[in-house]
């Protein structure tokens, strides 16, 4: 009988807990505990994450993009698929072993997308950025910590709180997207999106056929006067 394989561990800057990169035939997965945050074999949510907002980005010509957590590549892949050549992409990640494994045993998924001139990958909080001043991104897309119901490390609620969504909604162009990954459904968090300024949408995707489901929420910047979404 098969069992995971631990390939490394690393830990979390400011948490307890550690992150796992384990192995099963020839699946990948990262796992805090025996808890699975993501694995390579289910990555359409992961993917959409990136597509829906950049697609809809498609009249900026120089459309700059921050995505929060790196974690196999998916996200990051999939909106350099859409992004035309003039495009700028940041990416933040925390776990600097996160960082090493997509240049060591995850490589493979990640490809050539880390080498890309419009990429910049920076070992940094996403929340650092995000404050680092308005106007500065066309869209954030956060695939932080499991969504607002976190797993790992307290502080990540600072992204998802009323505060955290002000600030995003502050450092996006006026038309600008945040688009928010969760491994399950939150309906505090939707009414905090709208109460923040975002029209909002919320798409659910399958995990796995029959099982829970995956859930984006795509919040739109509106400007001052203009009626939140009720979708």
């Amino acid at each position: 009988m098969t069992h995971w394989i631990d390939l490394d561990s690393t830990p979390i800057p400011g948490a307890r807990e550690t992150l796992h990169l384990r192995r099963w035939g020839e699946a990948f997965s990262i796992q805090v505990g025996t808890a699975e945050l993501m694995t390579d074999q289910d990555r359409g949510s992961e993917q959409a994450l990136a597509t829906i907002p950049c697609e809809r980005l498609a009249d900026r010509p120089e459309p700059r993009i921050l995505i929060g957590g790196l974690g196999m590549g998916f996200t990051l892949r999939a909106a350099l698929g859409v992004l035309g050549p003039r495009a700028e992409v940041v990416v933040a990640e925390l776990v600097p072993g996160v960082i090493a494994w997509a240049r060591g045993p995850l490589a493979h998924l990640h490809g050539t997308s880390l080498d890309d001139p419009r990429v910049s990958l920076v070992e940094a909080d996403v929340n650092r950025l995000i404050q680092s001043g308005p106007g500065r991104f066309d869209a954030i897309l956060l695939d932080v910590d499991n969504g607002p119901r976190g797993m790992t490390r307290r502080s990540n609620d600072r992204l998802y709180d009323v505060w955290g969504l002000k600030r995003a909604h502050y450092a996006l162009r006026p038309g600008g997207l945040l688009a928010v990954w969760s491994g399950s459904p939150d309906r505090r968090f939707k009414a905090r999106l709208r109460r923040c300024g975002f029209a909002m949408e919320e798409i659910r995707f399958p995990a796995h056929p029959g099982g829970r489901r995956h859930v984006l929420w795509i919040g739109t910047r509106e400007e001052k006067g203009a009626a939140a979404s009720t979708v």
